[in-house]
């Protein structure tokens, strides 16, 4: 296959006004994708997009460039990733975009393709797209533009879709929930979501100007949920990141529940009520508690290489319905065809009501083992992971580590770094062992 230019494991993402994400690439890139999907289906896309400034200046580029092409453009406004996915289907739209750059700073951004049905668009189309951007940039006859039209009940659709995934014959009446929303597109849905369902609401994060997307908040950086949870006396947190695909937890005594944890409870749930379909699928960045505790519960486990596409992947492959990352990205095919941080709350709490159990309780029999990750850099055109002397250190702490501990060295994807993560039960061994790796990279030099 063709090696894209364009597209990476999630769309386009960089640096306003510099590199891909230009006014002019997004133009372009709204003109190569309506010239792909016009050959077929309804003929409209749905623009969605988080709250960082620079989401007015891309949808409006995008919106010129796909009218252009002769599509139609529904503005649905800021709104979480997973709810453009939901609203391209329930739209029968040909395609939905959402313009984000997830948990990056505000001066990033990123634009993203949903296909027909919610899921990432295949690689096939995305390499047609790319294939269009090499062409000049023409425009069908006036009579043939397309029409732009604002969806202005985006917000309650998806606010019903999300309370649909817990049953309705329970309440979350009697708990008190801090919501942490990043400053970012979950502002005016997720607290909403929770009230709505019978929960107390503690709103963090939930005031977006522009530029304070992700900022000391949100699923990235937990600290400000932590103590908020701490200080209200709160029963649990729940985090999400600036698009809300991800979400992270936080117990009654401030303790972070991460993705891993997630998992496990989900899986857990489904198997006590006989549901389970199969296994989890997690990444090569999954805790080895993970691991150990779905093995007491006799649930396969498999890894995929790091990214949400990738899990999916698996699942599709294996036919099962639950995967994800240990940052938070959830996967239940049972309940939806992308990531969603609030239904992954909801759905954890929907199995703390069936259980009548708390967020520790939950979690009581998955240990996290420590977990260091330490980036190094190298240079040139050396290659650590063919060096007998990186190998040769890997093999020993893998031995001393035996069936309680992990090594996985891995090439950045976008700088000359090796991340040498390495876990076990004692976290001064395992930091200890982490930087004796890392030492023998920069020993290459």
């Amino acid at each position: 296959m063709k090696q894209r230019q364009f597209f990476g494991t999630d769309g386009i993402r960089g640096k306003v006004g510099a590199g891909k994400m230009t006014p002019e690439l997004a133009l372009k890139l709204g003109w190569a994708a309506g010239r792909v999907l016009s050959r077929s289906g309804t003929q409209k896309v749905i623009i969605g997009k988080d709250t960082r400034i620079s989401g007015y200046l891309f949808e409006s580029a995008l919106e010129a460039g796909l009218s252009a092409a002769g599509l139609d453009v529904m503005l649905i406004g800021p709104m979480p990733t997973p709810a453009v996915a939901y609203l391209t289907r329930t739209f029968r739209a040909e395609a939905g975009i959402v313009i984000s750059a997830s948990h990056n700073p505000y001066y990033d951004n990123g634009i993203k393709f949903f296909s027909t049905d919610g899921s990432k668009l295949d690689d096939e189309v995305e390499l047609e797209i790319e294939a269009e951007l090499e062409k000049p940039l023409t425009c069908v006859e006036s009579h043939l533009l397309g029409k732009v039209n604002r969806i202005d009940d985006a917000a309650g659709r998806y606010i019903e879709y999300c309370k649909s995934h817990f049953p309705a014959e329970q309440t979350l009446s009697g708990l008190k929930i801090v919501v942490d929303c990043a400053h970012g597109a979950t502002y005016h849905i997720a607290p909403s979501v929770f009230r709505e369902l019978g929960a107390e609401v503690i709103a963090i994060g939930d005031k977006p100007n522009g530029l304070n997307i992700n900022d000391k908040v949100g699923a990235t950086s937990m600290a400000k949920i932590c103590e908020t949870v701490l200080a209200e006396n709160a029963d649990l947190g729940i985090a999400l990141d600036g698009d809300g695909d991800r979400i992270m937890m936080v117990n009654r005594h401030g303790r972070v529940i991460d993705g891993d944890e997630i998992l496990y409870i989900l899986a857990c749930d489904a198997q006590k009520r006989g549901v389970l379909r199969g296994g989890v699928v997690g990444t090569l960045m999954s805790n080895l508690g993970l691991d150990l505790a779905l093995q007491a519960l006799e649930i396969p486990f498999v890894r995929s290489k790091v990214g949400d596409r990738y899990v999916m992947e698996l699942l599709k492959e294996h036919d099962w319905r639950i995967g994800g990352e240990n940052s938070g990205h959830i996967l239940n095919l049972d309940h939806g065809t992308t990531g969603d941080g609030i239904v992954a709350g909801i759905l954890v709490l929907a199995a703390m009501q069936r259980q009548n159990a708390s967020l520790e309780e939950l979690t009581a029999n998955i240990t996290m083992l420590p977990q260091v990750l330490v980036n190094v850099r190298f240079e040139g055109d050396s290659d650590p992971l063919a060096s007998e002397v990186v190998l040769a250190a890997q093999a020993e702490v893998e031995q001393k580590l035996g069936a309680r501990g992990r090594v996985l060295l891995r090439k950045s994807g976008t700088e000359p770094l090796l991340r040498v993560m390495v876990e076990g039960d004692e976290q001064e061994a395992v930091t200890e062992y982490a930087n004796y790796i890392a030492d023998a990279v920069r020993n290459l030099v």
